[in-house]
């Protein structure tokens, strides 16, 4: 009898084990050229607005990179991983200066790249756990495998929080400067990169003093950075 139930126990295990890889590798596939269309956080932030007995909001419109300013896309490379180009999904300079700032005491500081931020907007829930972590680099190996680096930002661009409620480079250039993600200028988009560690304190339509000192350093990392590599370019060079 003992033996009969943990046999049914590893069958269990064996099949979801392999539902997991499977639809997980599927997903990660189909969202290659497909737009996302939610995230869990949204879900999660429309659940707390109902608790708190807000009226829900939820703005979030897909548009493809091309249509995004390449002022954007430049601005957070800029501003919040500037060896996205370079690295294979995790900058471990960053994560041992982490560490050892950590160690000796001071704030702790995020290292987490684009794409592991993509990786968890997308698949994952907001969480500190083991876990969650855990398959934050499952999935931050898988989108590194099978998507570029444009199509990474691509995804991160129209899937991060970048306000109360908004959701993507589309919906926050309507919402907050009253234009298409097309039209944003280079100071916007510089301002809109600023806000995203903390989109909910920290309003880029109503920028505080801290803001606007942040925005000159992120314009100046932006003029020593160029441009964004676009697809073609990135193609021509092998």
């Amino acid at each position: 009898m003992i033996g009969r139930f943990f046999e049914k126990i590893w069958k269990f295990l064996k099949w979801a084990i392999i539902a997991f890889f499977g639809t997980s590798i599927l997903s990660v596939v189909v969202y290659r050229w497909m737009p996302v269309p939610c995230s869990p956080l949204m879900f999660i932030r429309c659940a707390q607005q109902l608790k708190n007995g807000e009226s829900l909001k939820l703005k979030h419109h897909w548009v493809p990179l091309d249509s995004i300013s390449a002022d954007l896309p430049l601005a957070v490379w800029a501003s919040e991983d500037q060896n996205f180009m370079n690295h294979n999904g995790f900058d471990f300079t960053q994560i041992k200066t982490a560490v050892q700032e950590h160690m000796d005491g001071k704030r702790d500081r995020g290292a987490s790249t684009i794409s592991q931020q993509t990786a968890k907007n997308v698949f994952l829930w907001p969480s500190h756990s083991w876990v969650r972590k855990g398959l934050e680099v499952y999935f931050t190996v898988l989108i590194e495998t099978l998507w570029s680096k444009q199509r990474i930002m691509e995804v991160y661009l129209n899937t991060i929080e970048m306000g109360n409620g908004i959701y993507g480079a589309e919906a926050v250039a309507l919402e907050h400067f009253g234009c298409q993600a097309k039209d944003l200028t280079r100071r916007q988009c510089a301002m809109i990169a600023v806000s995203l560690p903390n989109p909910i304190r920290m309003d880029s339509s109503a920028p505080s003093s801290y803001m606007y000192r942040r925005q000159s350093w992120v314009l100046r990392q932006m003029r020593w950075l160029g441009e964004f590599p676009k697809r073609e370019e990135k193609e021509e060079k092998k």
